[in-house]
């Protein structure tokens, strides 16, 4: 039987014109319950019930009017929150109000119009009191038939400015959120103990977590503007220590003082405790640039790619060329564009940017005017055990797509590198290099015979958070499973990135680039991936997880860099984005080297591979790798050449 009350009820709402109607009863009834306590039945003479009906009429045409203008009638009764009770006790008042001026009104045409202060006063009273109870009735008989008590969680909030107030005032105003507010945290002293919003504001130290167990709280609701202060201090330890949850919200200016449902309250992840600083674009900028363009994505569902797509599909594109050879999450982001971008044309190619003759085609047909290229293999172990696969891919796709970008009049052409290109330890950030060398070559060749029809432009950062080769996915799983956590080595340390910040700032250095660029982006502050770790084992609240260290993999550094010793930076007029300063190379020379680098390759001899991919970049020095005998047959070849020219001059 309850089952069936259960689900009777979860599935039944009352009209709206159903709720009116009771509330318009309860009107009735509050004017009657008046009249009779007031005169009795004795006292209702013909005169006193004329003048009541007339009162009654008058209550009830304003005070639906009033209805209307505050919507009391707009929501689903047994979900009633403050907020609701509140609009209530508005709309009667206005009513009432606006009744009582009209009986006096009445009154004075009709001096024999009888008419109670008290009654007026005692019937509004009433009436709200019984419209009030009514929701709470009805919200409590549902919640103990389906046995759904929504007894809310006690909450402090941590911040007192006004993002930490207007986050208090959405979650008591918003009958989704099962919060119930008891007090404020704060830094600063001259705040501690004084009041805000009928709650204590608490200081921030080790006495709150006694103020926090006496008050059976477990979760703190961390303002978006003291992000800052939990990135940077033990603050998360002392909070995780002690068992208690942190949830945070975007910035307030994204939600407009106004929390629409649970969703927007999530709970902090590592990626929001990275020692950063937001990143601020020119979106205008960006807009005019992409607008009504035909854009090509290459690599489009991928991590990077895919959020490219996306943000380049929020500036009115004309069309969107995604290219993948992935099938699954190609189609995956197919169906994103369907839902969120249903107006914006698409093109959905599953291609390999290695083969040319499908490349042609694809560029004669869709004619890109902006050109992304995030197609690349990128796994630093696996592309040091399938070096040939690496430069059919990285290389031979790159200098494909620019070809064919200079061929068909492509506006820009913006290339996705990698820290991991500059002073190369390994074959993936080797096959990146070589792909710079190709596209800025060609760039300057461009420009110096008079034909610079499309611009070239090369991005680098570093490891960005959520990709498919970020430790972070893989931590996370760990810690599900119970650990080991596994890092390669105690002083390995890497910068980090958000996908979205990252591809912000690609789009931003694409609409600012000339041609032959590379754009540096500002990784902030470097991680060590073991405190990474160690942080994410506490953020998890999880215990006895251990970390275990598995030596550096083969191609890996200790540390990324992102330029060169040899070169040096040109700051733009983004703070977070600058260019490098590298050496040139002549097209030509460089065209002959690849090609024969990609000829060497479909030999499928590692060896040698590698060997050519070292003559093309010098300063390729494999570290942890069986590619270090190549270093070595190199320095022994130099030392016989510099023997020969030492025996030259002897003579």
């Amino acid at each position: 039987m309850n089952k069936f009350l259960e689900n009777y009820l979860s599935n039944r709402v009352l009209s709206r014109m159903s709720i009116l109607i009771i509330d318009i009863l309860i009107i009735l009834f509050s004017t009657l319950t008046m009249y009779f306590l007031r005169f009795g039945f004795e006292g209702l003479t013909t005169q006193v019930k004329a003048d009541g009906i007339t009162t009654t009429l008058v209550l009830v045409f304003f005070n639906v009017i009033s209805f209307l203008i505050f919507k009391t009638f707009s929501g689903v009764l047994r979900f009633s929150a403050f907020s609701d009770l509140v609009r209530i006790i508005y709309a009667l008042t206005l009513g009432y109000f606006i009744s009582f001026i009209c009986l006096m009104v009445i009154k004075k045409v009709d001096p024999t119009f009888t008419v109670s202060n008290t009654i007026h006063f005692a019937t509004y009273v009433l009436n709200v009191l019984l419209m009030i109870f009514s929701r709470i009735v009805v919200k409590e008989v549902y919640e103990s038939i389906t046995g759904k008590p929504l007894k809310a969680t006690n909450i402090f909030i941590y911040g007192t400015k006004q993002a930490g107030i207007s986050l208090a005032k959405a979650i008591r105003g918003n009958r989704e959120f099962k919060y119930k507010v008891l007090g404020f945290i704060t830094d600063e002293d001259n705040m501690v103990g004084k009041n805000l919003l009928g709650l204590t504001i608490y200081a921030n130290n080790e006495n709150l977590f006694r103020v926090l167990e006496a008050k059976d709280v477990k979760t703190v609701i961390v303002s978006p503007h003291k992000m800052d202060q939990i990135r940077n201090s033990p603050l998360l330890e002392n909070f995780v220590d002690h068992n208690i949850s942190l949830l945070t919200t975007s910035p307030v200016n994204e939600w407009n003082g106004t929390l629409t449902g649970k969703e927007q309250l999530k709970d902090i992840q590592i990626e929001d405790l990275l020692p950063r600083n937001p990143i601020n674009i020119n979106l205008m900028e960006i807009a005019t640039h992409i607008e009504g363009k035909r854009v090509m994505v290459t690599g489009a569902a991928g991590s990077i790619g895919s959020e490219i797509v996306r943000q380049v599909a929020s500036f009115n594109p004309f069309n969107i060329i995604l290219i993948d050879q992935a099938e699954t999450p190609l189609h995956d982001m197919r169906l994103e564009l369907q839902k969120k971008w249903i107006d914006i044309n698409t093109n959905i190619i599953v291609a390999d940017v290695g083969n040319a003759s499908r490349m042609e085609r694809i560029f004669a047909k869709t004619r890109p005017q902006y050109i992304f290229h995030a197609a690349a293999y990128k796994h630093v172990p696996m592309m040091e055990d399938n070096v040939s696969e690496s430069i059919q891919t990285n290389v031979l796709g790159t200098k494909i797509l620019a070809d064919l970008a200079v061929k068909y009049g492509a506006q820009k052409f913006v290339m996705i590198s990698t820290d991991k290109a500059v002073n190369p330890s390994n074959v993936m950030g080797c096959s990146k290099r070589i792909s710079e060398i190709y596209v800025q070559s060609l760039s300057r060749h461009l420009e110096k015979n008079g034909q610079k029809t499309t611009q070239f432009i090369t991005t680098r950062f570093g490891n960005v958070l959520g990709s498919n080769g970020s430790v972070i996915p893989l931590f996370r799983e760990q810690i599900k499973n119970g650990g080991p956590l596994t890092v390669t080595h105690p002083e390995i340390i890497r910068y980090f990135m958000t996908i979205p910040e990252a591809c912000q700032l690609v789009l931003e250095a694409g609409s600012m680039g000339k041609g032959g660029e590379i754009y540096l982006f500002d990784m902030g502050k470097p991680v060590k991936i073991l405190d990474l770790a160690k942080r994410m084992i506490r953020l998890s609240g999880s215990q006895n997880i251990k970390i275990e260290f598995t030596g550096l993999r083969h191609g890996e550094k200790l540390y990324e860099e992102l330029l060169n010793a040899s070169e040096n930076t040109i700051k733009t007029h983004h703070e977070k984005i600058m260019i490098a300063r590298v050496r040139e190379y002549e097209y030509e020379k460089v065209k002959d080297q690849i090609e024969e680098l990609i000829e060497i390759s479909y030999q499928y001899d590692d060896m040698r591979t590698v060997k050519k991919m070292k003559e093309i970049v010098p300063e390729f020095q494999s570290i942890n790798s069986p590619y270090e005998a190549v270093d070595r047959l190199l320095e022994k070849l130099e030392d016989k050449e510099s023997v020969k020219i030492q025996d030259a001059f002897s003579i």
